[in-house]
């Protein structure tokens, strides 16, 4: 198994770990700190030694950080988590805010009247901290960049990730090293740029053709880089990462370093140089202004594209949802034939990964399965442990929310099936949540509109009834690399026109506390769309999951006749391509599942 049942939060554990390390920041004469969850390579996923937001509070998520003030400890998290975080922080010494409707900034303001807050530098962006010093203006109270203090009180905090790097064939990629690099240096010499720093794992990871194992689920190597204008790299990573095969693979233009020589190494570039403020921590560029190089700042020049999938990749990842989408059909059957009563949380786990291992293709799960029966539905990214492991009931909910790593692509895919008959409430909710699907990937749009310009269409059934969901509706999605990537997104907050190669997800959901929650998730990709009326450029989504919707809970008289011929539509392509995958009666029940209304 690679997915394991142990809880990580410890919330008896929060006071004591709180009270020292307010200690420890008044002998440095600190009335603050703030706790992210981050590395140095401000990524999403860390390594076990770098979660300090677990470790202090018993918070679990992946994403959101905790301002520890002498009197009060505010843990912000998102729409994701305002369940899950009263569960795992103990309430009488952690406050949640919900963010971002509560700025941080201004919390601290309400809470504090004067000091200065530390934070480590190498955790937090230059974008993020000068918008929180911008907001602490005239108020009394500064920043300061110092070491970082739960490092010095947690005693057997773990050592740093021993992934072994390995090679991503070109022939997955659609692209070499070599010609990305020529492709990103003659974009750095266009700007009038000597070099730029890359700092996040999956983009130095997507440049140089490797993959790694230094966080759970995702195939990324850490590291730092600096590509220089003529297309040469620094790689600064552990050396003992790096097997004779991978260092032959990165050939001579690729020199590896370990990471103690990076800071040494910021100082003796020429600038200008390249760094992203929102996603390279702000020690880069305090190094390098320190040392009198000149910092551009500018994107990330390997997130755009690699965003832009190559032919080769998306190939790969359609094929990767096809073999999966055989493995999730199997699932659904063999769920479909137990008893609940027998089933708990853990065991639907532990099926679904079976069913994956059978393709002897898994290389890993692209994150850890979400298996909410009954109210466990309605906590967005639920992971069960065994103290949280809940026996199935007839009558209710389940959501299954998964995916897998194959070596010729990344997936992810949610499904909510009912357990009996759960109700008519259940089929009301259900059937709007796939109304917001189904509009996502009909949609067609003209060139240069956003994520933020579509995700109303998925909210729209039920926004019309007074509801929503609180998070976006997708996220981008690497292939064979990180399940959550930037910058694409389907979200009210992004700006990041879509275009032709991006893949996301498209998940709209529906969650009452305490009683049930759904959630429906396709990948998709972008493509530019057939031409239709007056032949203008218009883009549009292919679909990449292919597995049957539970059309017990669809109300099959609320669908718009366009609805139901895009159900039915999706439902006949599914039986022709995951037939010829299947046998039997997996066969059977597919055939029954695809079924036309």
């Amino acid at each position: 198994m690679f997915q394991t049942f142990e809880s990580h939060a410890s919330p008896d554990q929060g006071p004591p770990r709180l009270a020292a390390l307010r200690d420890l920041l008044r002998a440095e004469g600190l009335a603050g700190f703030l706790v992210p969850r981050a590395d140095v390579h401000q990524g999403e996923y860390v390594a076990a030694r770098d979660e300090r937001l677990q470790w202090l509070t018993g918070f679990t998520g992946s994403a959101g950080f905790c301002i520890v003030l002498p009197d009060k400890a505010g843990v912000f998290i998102d729409g994701r988590y305002r369940t899950q975080v009263k569960a795992q922080v103990d309430l009488a010494v952690f406050t949640p805010a919900p963010w971002p409707e509560v700025k941080p900034g201004d919390w601290i303001k309400d809470n504090l009247s004067g000091g200065e807050i530390g934070f480590d530098p190498w955790l937090h962006t230059e974008d993020e901290i000068a918008k929180l010093r911008s907001s602490l203006e005239n108020s009394g109270v500064t920043l300061r960049a110092c070491k970082n203090f739960v490092d010095a009180i947690w005693p057997d905090q773990p050592g740093a990730p021993q992934g072994l790097a390995f090679v991503h064939p070109d022939a997955l990629a659609g692209e070499t090293s070599a010609e990305k690099r020529a492709r990103l240096a003659e974009a750095l010499r266009a700007q009038g740029q000597k070099a730029a720093v890359i700092t996040l794992p999956d983009s130095l990871c997507w440049l140089l053709n490797i993959r790694g194992a230094d966080v759970p689920r995702n195939p990324i190597l850490h590291g730092f880089a600096i590509l220089r204008e003529d297309g040469l790299v620094r790689l600064f990573t552990d050396p003992a990462k790096l097997d004779e095969t991978v260092r032959a693979h990165l050939g001579p233009d690729v020199t590896t370093e370990p990471p103690s020589a990076f800071v040494p190494a910021l100082g003796s570039l020429q600038g200008p140089v390249r760094v992203d403020r929102t996603t390279a921590p702000l020690a880069v560029s305090t190094e390098l202004r320190e040392a009198g190089i000149e910092v551009a700042w500018g994107d990330d020049p390997c997130r755009l594209p690699k965003a832009r999938k190559t032919a080769a990749e998306v190939q790969g990842m359609r094929e990767a949802h096809l073999r999966d989408g055989a493995a999730m059909v199997e699932f659904l059957c063999w769920l479909d034939r137990q008893e609940p009563e027998g089933l708990t949380e853990i065991s639907v786990v532990t099926a679904l990964e079976g069913f994956r291992r059978a393709t002897n293709a898994l290389h890993d799960i692209s994150f850890d399965t979400i298996s909410g029966s009954g109210p466990n539905g309605a906590i967005m990214h639920y992971r069960v442990t065994r103290e949280t492991d809940r026996a199935l009931h007839r009558n209710e909910l389940l959501l299954v929310d998964s995916g897998a790593q194959y070596l010729d692509g990344t997936t992810d895919i949610t499904r909510t099936m009912a357990l009996g008959d759960p109700g008519e409430e259940a089929r009301v909710q259900y059937t709007r949540v796939l109304q917001g699907l189904i509009a996502i990937s009909r949609v067609r749009w003209p060139l240069g509109l956003s994520g933020r310009d579509l995700d109303p269409l998925a909210r729209f059934a039920l926004w019309a009834e007074g509801q929503d969901f609180d998070h976006g509706t997708g996220h981008g999605v690497g292939a064979f690399l990180s399940v959550h990537e930037g910058p694409q997104r389907l979200s009210r907050i992004s700006e990041v026109p879509l275009e032709p190669g991006m893949i996301l997800s498209n998940e709209p959901g529906y969650y009452r506390e305490g009683a049930f929650g759904i959630r429906l998730e396709n990948l998709i990709v972008v493509q530019e769309a057939p031409a239709l009326g007056d032949n203008r450029k218009q883009l549009s989504f292919e679909t990449l999951t292919f597995v049957p919707f539970d059309l017990r809970l669809v109300q099959a008289e609320v669908l718009s006749p366009a609805e139901t011929r895009w159900l039915n539509a999706y439902h006949a392509e599914t039986l022709a391509k995951l037939s010829p995958r299947v046998a039997g009666e997996t066969l059977d029940w597919l055939r029954q599942a695809c079924r036309a209304i």
